[in-house]
């Protein structure tokens, strides 16, 4: 029996690959408690710097939870479902290394909320998007109808789960879903590229700018500003500081060494 999730890891770019392509990558259960095992050992590990999830095969990156599993859910037990899938992807959104999603195809439902709570997407040509719940008559669980609109806008979002429509990679682009649309061939060129444009930054500044955002989200202007504030002087008591600006005023390249 082949492994639910593959670990690549070369210069500091890990890649996680679902591979379920037989049944489009679909998430069951033991693909979830895979990827959180997976997730908890690299988001500790100093030789991974960038996270890339992506699919096996070409036609999927995430088709969808495994709706047999769910058909037959009581209330009480698909609320639980829910709940400890949201607790899985905020895993991801508050991973310390930066995760970028590679959709190399379909992300639907729980495919395309879990691209969602990465951090970048970068998607094929032949990518598509959508919360297709509203054709079984539920609604997204896995926080969709949060992390939707505050990515594209209430109503872009509402139309999104309202109509369960799919939408391709260039619209996914156009209305700020993705942050890049490139062709299939060089969708993990791609990827890594990106992923390595980030490895080589200071790590520490890394992980303090992704906790500004992340958490600065949930607090009011000014609440924020100054939790911003408070990151930004923390970035003063490391060694990559001094490098950077160091480094700025010989005019060579920063040398940095993570603290």
């Amino acid at each position: 029996m082949s492994e639910p999730v593959l670990l690549h890891t070369e210069e500091g770019i890990a890649t996680l690959t679902i591979n379920r392509p037989e049944v489009l990558n679909a998430l069951n259960a033991e693909l979830v408690e895979s990827l959180r095992r997976h997730l908890a050992i690299l988001d500790s590990d100093p030789r991974a710097r960038v996270i890339i999830l992506t699919g096996a095969g070409e036609k999927a990156f995430i088709a969808g939870a495994d709706i047999g599993a769910m058909r037959d859910l009581d209330p009480l037990a698909a609320r639980e479902t829910a709940l400890l899938a949201q607790e899985f992807l905020n895993d991801i959104e508050r991973c310390a290394k930066p995760v970028i999603a590679a959709v190399n195809g379909y992300a639907l439902g729980g495919g395309c909320e879990l691209a969602l709570a990465c951090d970048l997407r970068v998607a094929s040509e032949n990518a598509s998007f959508g919360q297709p719940e509203i054709n079984l008559g539920i609604i997204p669980g896995w926080a969709g109808t949060q992390r939707l609109p505050r990515l594209v806008g209430k109503g872009r979002a509402l139309e999104m789960i309202l109509t369960g429509e799919r939408i391709d990679a260039r619209e996914a682009w156009r209305i700020g879903l993705v942050n890049r649309v490139v062709a299939p061939g060089e969708l993990m060129d791609e990827a890594r590229k990106l992923a390595l444009r980030i490895a080589e930054k200071s790590q520490v500044a890394v992980r303090l700018a992704k906790e500004a955002v992340i958490n600065g989200l949930e607090m009011d202007e000014r609440r924020a500003g100054q939790y911003e504030a408070d990151l930004f002087g923390l970035c003063f008591a490391t060694r990559d500081q001094k490098e950077g600006m160091t480094a700025f005023l010989e005019k060579r390249k920063a040398m940095f060494q993570d603290w």
